[in-house]
């Protein structure tokens, strides 16, 4: 072998060599890069960005919003500051190589994950629900409070949208705002959603299970269905034990048919508080039923104008199928059951009245 050729020789052989530990030290390079961190919950301390989440002592995950208008960059001086990647430079070239866009949300982030996992979480979209219980019987204004407490979306804009006008056409609805439509019930909606959809949502839910419950509640033209919410309401304000639901209901649908006022404590609170704006009262006074006010059935005969809260499936039923009887008077009883006592006559009515009080006496 002439000298000529092993120099050739052992030139490539060199830069084989040094092109395999190239090689090699960015393979090393890049899974180093690309593994999680050692993870130390007290970088979190005092920052507003992002929340762990613990399992015991042990912290399983981070809930990391990504704000709107905000950097590939910017996301990932967040991330590395956290100690939940290893490298800024890193993630700036995952993100420029992938071309995908970070989008804004809330995302929970397990711990540990590699950067490629967060990348391809913060750009999917798929951000953290929240869940949140609406119980029956609420009001929209105190559905928009548990929205905001619950970070979802903002009060003010929950209320402007469900008395938006393009909504309110859409699902035909006769008076001018969601009241009684927004179905109580446990939903997962991601932080920061927009009012008018979790709206639209609540009232896809409302009309999707009214839908279920009867076949003619599908027949119902817009007013006949509102006339139904509109019992149904008050028929969930006033009742405690389910099996008492469609009595109420037959109680009051006696006074309509022969022009009585309904004469519902619950109709005067919604005036009180929602209308007025005030404290929910302990005890109504003669004065409080003697508010002028379309909602107040002590002095106006008939339904309200609209419904006055979010009815339940209990309420809905009962006033679709009140039980029929010819009461017309019904007295809370017993306080700590919810018991009420029903009666035909206004002097049987007064005399339970006189017997409650007496037996809770001291």
């Amino acid at each position: 072998m002439t000298n000529a050729v092993k120099k050739i020789v052992v030139i490539t052989s060199s830069l084989l060599g040094f092109a395999l530990f190239i090689i090699f030290f960015l393979i090393g390079a890049f899974f180093y890069l690309n593994s999680p961190p050692v993870f130390s919950p007290n970088a979190l301390i005092d920052r507003e960005d992002v929340v762990p989440e613990f399992d015991g002592e042990i912290c399983v995950a981070v809930n990391f919003e990504v704000l709107k208008g905000e950097s590939a960059k910017s996301v990932g001086d967040r991330l590395a500051e956290m100690r939940l990647i290893r490298s800024r430079l890193f993630w700036q070239l995952l993100c420029r190589y992938s071309g995908e866009q970070i989008k804004t949300g809330t995302y929970r982030i397990d711990i540990p994950s590699d950067p490629i996992t967060i990348h391809r979480l913060l750009v999917s979209g798929r951000q953290m629900l929240l869940r949140i219980t609406i119980p029956e019987g609420l009001t929209v204004s105190k559905t928009a409070r548990l929205m905001e407490n619950a970070g979802i979306c903002a009060g003010d804009e929950f209320i402007a949208s469900a008395s938006d006008p393009e909504i309110t056409g859409y699902y035909r609805i006769p008076g001018s705002g969601m009241e009684g439509y927004l179905y109580p019930d446990t939903y997962l909606f991601p932080s920061g959603y927009p009012a008018a959809m979790v709206v639209r949502a609540m009232a896809d839910n409302f009309f999707s299970r009214v839908a279920k419950m009867d076949e003619r509640i599908r027949m119902m033209q817009p007013d006949d269905l509102n006339k139904l919410v509109i019992l149904a309401s008050i028929v969930e304000r006033e009742y405690r034990l389910d099996e008492e639901a469609p009595l109420m209901a037959g109680v009051f649908k006696n006074r309509l048919d022969i022009g009585m006022a309904l004469q519902s404590c619950a109709t005067v609170e919604y005036v009180i508080t929602e209308i007025q704006g005030k404290p929910h009262p302990e005890v109504l006074s003669t004065r409080d039923t003697e508010i002028r006010d379309p909602y107040n059935t002590y002095i106006r005969p008939g339904l309200p104008p609209g419904p006055i809260a979010s009815p339940g499936a209990i309420a809905l039923k009962a006033a679709l199928n009140p039980a029929k009887s010819d009461y017309l008077y019904f007295r809370l009883v017993e306080a700590g059951s919810g018991k009420h006592y029903f009666s035909r006559t206004l002097d049987d009515h007064i005399k339970a009245g006189r017997l409650y009080t007496k037996r809770n006496s001291p």
